[in-house]
């Protein structure tokens, strides 16, 4: 079967595994991989480890300084296991912006017009070639509305959560509880989905993919099969 290069815009709710799927599908076409909630993680790291966030207000002014002078550099390496990890000036930072720290705060920064158009201007300038695996908020409806392919996961808050809560046991968050980031998952879908830049939403022509009862190998099947029929010249 012959395939053309298109590009992949994955959108959902929060914890629904967006990256993780996005990477998976895109190792297996041998496409390249943007996690764009990861660049507005490493933003929101900036603004914490700078003190411009105070509670949930923050120094836009200052914030757009540093954007606009080049401060906040975001880049993904390759590891040697075939993943790749968030890169803020130089410095690994995947398991910092992952803590709830960060997550407590990312909707707020996310929110804020001139963070969106920065990240999306360096997301469209990534993706200008197509060949390309992109998950978010806003890929099928922003940043690619003319993507071949769009998918738009979710799943139940409850099942979100305990992914979530897994996740962080595993990392060796202890002092976390479920109600905590459940609340937390709650509270990402409502500013997310009533922000006014952006807010997350279904594009008209994106699929959806409920994977709240699904395996791994069922999701990753599912997405295989319709890039194939999207690809297909």
């Amino acid at each position: 079967m012959k395939l053309k290069k298109i590009t992949i815009a994955i959108d959902g709710h929060s914890s629904t595994g967006k990256s993780t799927m996005a990477k998976t599908l895109a190792k297996r076409i041998g496409y390249a991989y943007v996690d764009t909630g990861a660049m507005y993680r490493a933003v929101t790291l900036f603004a914490l480890r700078n003190k411009l966030i105070k509670g949930d207000k923050v120094d836009e002014k200052a914030l757009k300084e540093h954007l606009k002078h080049g401060d906040i550099v975001i880049t993904f390496r390759p590891t040697k296991d075939g993943k790749s990890v968030t890169v803020l000036n130089g410095r690994n930072v995947e398991r910092y912006i992952r803590s709830m720290r960060v997550s407590n705060v990312v909707s707020v920064i996310a929110a804020i017009g001139f963070v969106r158009k920065e990240m999306v201007r360096q997301q469209q300038a990534m993706g200008k070639d197509k060949g390309l695996v992109m998950d978010g908020r806003d890929i099928g409806t922003v940043v690619f509305p003319d993507a071949e392919m769009k998918v738009f996961a979710t799943a139940s808050a409850q099942v979100r959560a305990q992914r979530r809560f897994d996740e962080l046991r595993s990392k060796g968050d202890t002092t976390t509880t479920f109600d905590e980031v459940l609340a937390n998952v709650t509270e990402r879908d409502r500013i997310d989905s009533t922000r006014k830049e952006s807010p997350l939403r279904q594009a008209e022509d994106a699929v959806v993919l409920d994977n709240s009862n699904l395996t791994f190998e069922q999701q990753d099947e599912w997405l295989y099969q319709l890039y194939l029929e999207r690809a297909k010249c």
